[in-house]
């Protein structure tokens, strides 16, 4: 099979014009981004440069956060831990209180990853990914905590939010007497948890 195909005078004519139209848009394009953009971050660029030579970041010696963070870690990390959670209402009156083995543990907290990527890791898309009962959850609701009752061992959940602010210790508040406790564990006159 043989086929012909003829550009005649007119049809260069217009494929250079367009050509050169096409070439001229993309250099005035060009033109305009890069100018006012670079403008601005340079001046954005060196005012930080300046403000930095002339107020550096002083650095510590001590770190309180991270003092803060290990004393945290240290005190969660051993084995049956036990917690105490309190709510209190808006006037700052206390509730009732849970006793948990471990700590209390947000909705939005997951033993896997939220997410997985499809395809390629470089040219990859982000979908969601199933969680460890097999169904997809949206990004999970941080106001709902559930624990694991002291005594029973079991299944707790609450809501706080909506004028319930949650108290958490390491160690049961002491005079309390008429806090009431919501879960299956009380605590004794000794401040130790037992079956309600």
């Amino acid at each position: 099979m043989h086929v012909e195909f003829t550009i005649t005078r007119a049809d260069l004519r217009r494929f250079l014009v367009l050509l050169a139209l096409a070439g001229v848009a993309m250099a005035v394009l060009a033109g305009c981004t890069e100018g006012a953009d670079d403008k601005e971050q340079d001046r954005t660029s060196g005012g930080y440069s300046r403000l930095v030579a002339q107020q550096p970041s002083q650095t510590m010696g001590y770190s309180p956060t991270r003092n803060t963070a290990n004393y945290w870690i240290k005190t969660w990390s051993k084995p049956g831990k036990l917690s105490y959670v309190y709510l209190q209402n808006g006037d700052g009156d206390l509730l009732g209180y849970y006793v948990f083995k471990g700590l209390p543990v947000p909705y939005c907290v997951s033993l896997t990853p939220p997410d997985k990527v499809s395809g390629t890791s470089d040219a990859g898309v982000v979908r969601k990914a199933p969680a460890v009962d097999g169904v997809y959850y949206g990004q999970g609701d941080c106001s709902r905590y559930y624990g694991i009752d002291a005594t029973t061992n079991s299944y707790v959940e609450y809501t706080a939010g909506l004028g319930i602010n949650v108290l958490l210790y390491d160690q049961p508040l002491p005079n309390r007497p008429n806090v009431k406790p919501l879960g299956h564990t009380r605590l004794d006159e000794e401040g130790k948890p037992v079956k309600e």
